[in-house]
């Protein structure tokens, strides 16, 4: 039995599109540290498309689908200190450094 990371932080995209979360996804972990592990709860079927490939995009890292006791569809993600950052209005837009 795998042992999920413990968050520091747990985004509720509980009802979003993923573009809707995306949004709030950067928002929340705008400052956090590098390093932080991050729950993100999403109920949009293209969810395990779309957030590893913003963790591609920007170089966090994808750490997968994470059990949750309730049956809600979690996903886990650590924030990289050398990630790309991203538009706050656009956030599956980097940003030139």
């Amino acid at each position: 039995m795998s042992t999920a990371p413990v968050p520091a932080l747990t985004v509720d995209g509980t009802g979003m599109l993923c573009v809707t979360l995306l949004l709030k996804l950067r928002k929340e972990i705008d400052g956090a540290e590098p390093g932080t592990v991050v729950h993100v709860i999403a109920t949009d079927p293209a969810a395990p498309l779309d957030l590893p490939a913003w963790c591609h995009m920007t170089g966090h890292h994808y750490l997968g689908a994470v059990p949750d006791p309730s049956g809600r569809s979690v996903y886990a993600l650590r924030l990289a200190a050398d990630a790309r950052r991203t538009r706050p209005d656009a956030p599956w837009h980097t940003v030139d450094r």
